[in-house]
């Protein structure tokens, strides 16, 4: 089944006492490529979110957009800077001896002082923010796919439409590329009977001056080959697993044997078809490029 590497998924919820939005959209690229934003204190997950998508996604530039919020209770940790404390105090004593006031460094007092004290939160398990996050994150990416696999069945469609239009005209190529050769021999008679008048001329030599131009023109291998291209494009788009690459090696050949076709063409009705051939055959190279 053909996928295109355009698509777009959204899933929200809650897994744990975890608020999860997971965003995912691509289009057409070379290669796999992943452009993550997570929520800052959770990019220890950006790896394994890489590594997740690059088993189900080929190819593809994808951005991914992941924002998690824990509404449940944090475990937070308070340290103290005891050096700076040691400094607070040892101030505060010497005020108190200087200038005889009346109360002493407290606890209170201290506390006063915010720098004293740094606050935050307990790490994570990180195995369990990640089974949270795929909680999220798996049937998104499967409705992600699916997105994929639609637009790829109509990509599907529409190349072999065009596919059976370039048979057509192969075929009319076909039908006229006889007709070049019984054309020339035509031609090649007349203008040695004007040349010779009533005078006899060797029918053998002309014979195979007709065959050598018959050889130089016949374009037969040609669309065989084309015929044959088509047959494995058929195959491709019907097959498992990422054929862009491949298709798109495949009408690059096709263009070749076209073009093989339009050098050999002495009959003008036969170049205008290959004109139009070349024609639905970049059609059909420009839709592949979206193709995984």
């Amino acid at each position: 089944m053909l996928r295109s590497m355009t698509g777009y998924g959204r899933g929200e919820g809650m897994a744990g006492t975890r608020h999860i939005v997971f965003e995912l959209k691509s289009v057409n690229h070379k290669f796999f490529e992943v452009n993550p934003r997570v929520t800052r204190g959770y990019q220890f997950l950006e790896e394994r979110l890489k590594a997740y998508l690059h088993q189900r996604i080929a190819r593809g530039k994808v951005d991914l957009f992941l924002q998690i919020e824990n509404l449940g209770e944090s475990a937070v940790e308070v340290e103290v800077n005891h050096s700076l404390a040691s400094g607070y105090y040892r101030a505060l004593s010497e005020l108190h001896e200087r200038y005889q006031l009346p109360d002493g460094p407290s606890l209170a007092l201290l506390s006063r002082y915010q720098d004293i004290f740094t606050v935050h939160k307990a790490p994570e398990d990180e195995e369990a923010v990640w089974q949270d996050v795929l909680e999220i994150a798996a049937p998104t990416v499967d409705s992600f796919l699916r997105m994929r696999e639609t637009e790829g069945e109509r990509l599907r469609a529409d190349i072999m439409e065009k596919a059976g239009n370039i048979l057509s005209l192969v075929d009319r190529v076909e039908r006229l590329a006889p007709g070049t050769v019984a054309e020339y021999r035509e031609r090649l008679q007349g203008r040695i009977q004007e040349l010779l008048g009533d005078s006899r001329f060797d029918e053998q030599r002309v014979l195979t001056e007709v065959a050598v131009f018959a050889d130089k023109v016949a374009v037969d291998e040609e669309t065989v080959r084309l015929r044959s291209h088509f047959a494995q494009l058929e195959k491709l788009v019907d097959s498992e697993g990422p054929v862009g690459r491949k298709i798109d090696f495949l009408v690059q050949e096709m263009n070749r044997e076209a073009n093989t076709i339009g050098s050999k063409s002495q009959n003008t009705e036969i170049a205008y078809l290959v004109v139009d051939i070349k024609s639905e055959i970049e059609k059909i190279r420009e839709q592949i490029q979206n193709i995984e």
